[in-house]
């Protein structure tokens, strides 16, 4: 149900996978949703392209850089809430360009931040990650778990949060950290270990080139995501919680591997690539999150079984092939 307070939401990183969700979450929910996808040359909308048209009646889209800490105010101005998801994500890059998580991760919810508190926003949600946590020091992990910088990216992460719980502690900034587990489903970019997967056994490989095995990951649906997303704009008496959306339960990507295989009925050979591993103090082993804050402030549980949603993945995988270079993406 769409909260009587909140009309329209600014969704930035919204051409991304988990933002595209999130805004067709909000569209159906009957929201007007003002979209920030990165500028591009195109005026390519990403993964909102795959919107159904009879949802898009609600949608503005509108291009920029989270960068931008002058556009960001203007960007703000006549939307009643911010779901903040705009992040540079993969660990591998960051590596390689810290800075750049600097600057978009930590400088870019700074200029969130500032443009709430200019526009007087009634309800800001900052997108965190589990990776902040590094390898878990007790399972499941609940909010108060240590933090540990394990990457450069879940240094940025960890930033970008701090700046937000100081936002709310110092100026009352009415603040929700939202921290999901890995989210998975349709659209996912073929960099992420599922798709990948699938993808190398929807082409028919008969090897699976993979990185380590033995990470066990909570995996959480993108549609169950979503529906947290919402949940965290629309729930009062919440500002200041940093609230997980998780399962309780982690695979291992070996686990995942024989998922996969299951429910696409493939046959393949597994293989471990030493050279596609991380860097051997900042492997992160074992993330498993304990939802039961999110189940008791929010009454949010996730929906979706691991195999359904694999098929669902798979799926979409299958019907656009073209999006899924199995040979390039095996990780």
């Amino acid at each position: 149900m769409k909260s009587d307070v909140t009309n329209k939401v600014l969704v930035t990183g919204a051409g991304g996978f988990i933002g595209s969700h999130v805004v067709e979450e909000l569209l159906t929910a009957g929201y007007e949703v003002r979209a920030l996808v990165h500028y591009n040359g195109g005026s390519r909308t990403g993964h909102l392209a795959w919107l159904d048209d009879k949802l898009i009646g609600g949608l503005e889209i509108v291009f920029g850089d989270v960068r931008d800490g002058v556009l960001m105010r203007s960007v703000v101005q006549g939307c009643d809430a911010i779901l903040h998801l705009a992040a540079l994500i993969g660990i591998p890059y960051s590596y390689a360009a810290p800075q750049s998580y600097i600057e978009t991760n930590v400088v870019g919810v700074l200029n969130i931040l500032e443009a709430a508190r200019a526009n007087d926003t009634a309800r800001v949600v900052i997108t965190s990650t589990s990776e902040v946590y590094g390898s878990a020091q007790r399972v499941p992990i609940d909010e108060e778990h240590p933090l540990s910088a394990q990457s450069p990216y879940s240094a940025s992460k960890i930033g970008g949060d701090k700046l937000g719980e100081s936002y709310f502690r110092s100026f009352g900034l009415p603040l929700v950290t939202l921290r999901p587990f890995n989210t998975y489903g349709p659209r996912q970019s073929a960099r992420a270990v599922l798709p990948a997967i699938l993808a190398q056994l929807l082409s028919g490989a008969q090897e699976l080139h993979l990185g380590s095995l033995s990470p066990k990951r909570d995996l959480v649906f993108a549609k169950d995501t979503a529906r947290g997303f919402r949940l965290a704009l629309q729930t009062p008496g919440i500002e200041g919680q940093v609230i997980h959306l998780g399962t309780n339960s982690a695979v291992s990507v070996g686990e995942l591997a024989q998922l996969c295989l299951k429910v696409t009925g493939r046959a393949a050979v597994i293989r471990e690539d030493l050279d596609r591993v991380r860097p051997a103090h900042s492997e992160v082993v074992h993330l498993q999150a304990d939802p039961a804050k999110a189940q008791r402030l929010l009454g949010w549980e996730p929906l979706t079984a691991l195999e359904d949603g694999i098929r669902a993945t798979a799926e979409f995988i299958a019907k656009h092939p073209e999006l899924y270079d199995a040979a390039r993406y095996a990780v």
